[in-house]
């Protein structure tokens, strides 16, 4: 009879899986530490509050690194501390990169924040006016406006005079106001104008994909369970003590390290635990090193791979291994009639019983053209004959060893000439 899932076992994958749809349990410090991305942030605006002052400041760092999810766990709890002293106004650069397209969305919210009649029909002027006006109520009145811009290097483009209005309307006394600039560029202040970049206040925050240690800080924060929580207390500590023992398992922080190789920013990182945890197995109800490894397998599928084990003949293999080789003979460019001759080198010196005509050759050819397996190295010569026009391969020597070694048939000799 088989066995029917833990009741206990499903609670803790809810819980898990709650966990890391959460992102104020992952990106918010267990502890307020001082040298966190989230304590300077809080610092730098609630100082902004409190003393009325204006300020100006960038996070930096790669898509999926926690900017926006910090400044929206940093803006909830200083809404909630300062309940009515705090207007937040969100741009994008993708959405309002053009200046009157900013300066009408900025009326709009804070018409709609501060319950005004909004009109479509306001000039360029009108809106840039209004926004002014409105720092200087919002400022004698002890309020401060946090302004969020997404995308930031996209507002440096052109003219930027909505950043040149934002910056220099701050250095007025009677304003009140944090600039808050969120770019993947590393380098989004150095595209400021000079007039602009005067008026920056040249503070930045970089988040840095997490080292190891912290990725394993991360990953028993987030895996281990409460003991202080509904789930039986023997599960809770069994559940643990086998966490903890694959935790230092090597073989564990070799399935890591292989993930992070490809991509360690902490978003990512959550999509992969999201995916090992979901292979849990409810009738044990513990982790194993069997799901994250199926996960990465999941995670990192290689299409290009896949089409070799799925769709390719034998003869189409042969043309692949000879390009990788005239590749690695360091042979730039090259054609058809290249290949050709590379694949009778082959024949000649290992006497293959895998010998096609030229014709069949050729149909191969453009059946990996077909495939995207292999490309044209330019678009001219569109009037050529196919077997004279320069070609290259679209898939890497790791990912054509694999898919060789996965093919079932796969001629011996084509894997030694890989090697």
């Amino acid at each position: 009879m088989e066995a029917e899932d833990l009741p206990e076992a499903k609670a803790a994958l809810s819980l898990l899986r709650s966990r890391l749809c959460n992102t104020s349990f992952y990106f918010k410090p267990p502890s307020d530490s001082s040298d966190s991305n989230y304590s300077k942030l809080k610092f730098i605006i609630s100082s902004s509050v409190a003393e009325a002052c204006n300020n100006s400041i960038l996070l930096l760092g790669p898509r999926g690194s926690g900017k926006m999810a910090v400044l929206e766990l940093v803006l909830q709890d200083l809404l909630l501390e300062y309940p009515d002293m705090i207007t937040v106004i969100r741009l994008s650069g993708l959405l309002h990169c053009d200046d009157n397209g900013a300066f009408k969305e900025i009326a709009r919210q804070l018409c709609s924040e501060y319950q005004l009649l909004f009109s479509k029909m306001a000039s360029f002027d009108d809106n840039s006016q209004f926004m002014i006006a409105m720092l200087r109520e919002c400022g004698l009145a002890h309020k401060t406006i946090v302004f969020v811009l997404d995308e930031f290097d996209l507002f440096a483009q052109g003219k930027q005079r909505l950043l040149y209005s934002l910056l220099d309307a701050m250095q007025s006394v009677s304003s009140q106001a944090v600039v808050i600039g969120i770019s993947c560029r590393l380098d989004a202040d150095q595209l400021l104008e000079k007039r602009v970049r005067s008026r920056f206040s040249h503070r930045k925050l970089l988040f840095l994909p997490p080292c190891k240690e912290d990725v394993e800080r991360l990953l028993e924060h987030i895996l281990t369970l409460p003991i202080d929580s509904d789930l039986p207390h023997d599960y809770i500590i069994k559940f643990n003590a086998k966490l903890h023992n694959m935790l230092a398992d090597e073989r564990f922080k070799k399935i890591i390290n292989t993930y992070l190789d490809s991509d360690s920013t902490v978003k990512q990182l959550v999509r992969y635990l999201f995916c090992a945890i979901s292979k849990m197995n409810l009738k044990s109800g513990m982790l194993t090193l069997e799901n994250f490894e199926h996960a990465l397998s999941n995670i990192q599928r290689q299409p290009k791979q896949e089409c070799i084990k799925a769709d390719c003949s034998i003869l189409e293999l042969y043309i692949l291994v000879c390009m990788k080789r005239l590749e690695v003979k360091e042979q730039n460019s090259y054609n058809f009639n290249s290949v050709m001759k590379e694949y009778k080198s082959i024949h000649d010196s290992f006497q293959t019983s895998d010998y096609y005509s030229r014709s069949v050759c050729l149909r191969a050819f453009e059946h990996l053209l077909q495939r995207e397996l292999i490309c044209f190295t330019d678009n001219r010569g569109h009037n050529q004959s196919i077997e004279f026009r320069p070609v290259k391969l679209l898939i890497s020597s790791p990912e054509l060893h694999l898919g060789l070694k996965a093919y079932r048939s796969c001629p011996v000799i084509l894997q030694k000439l890989m090697n």
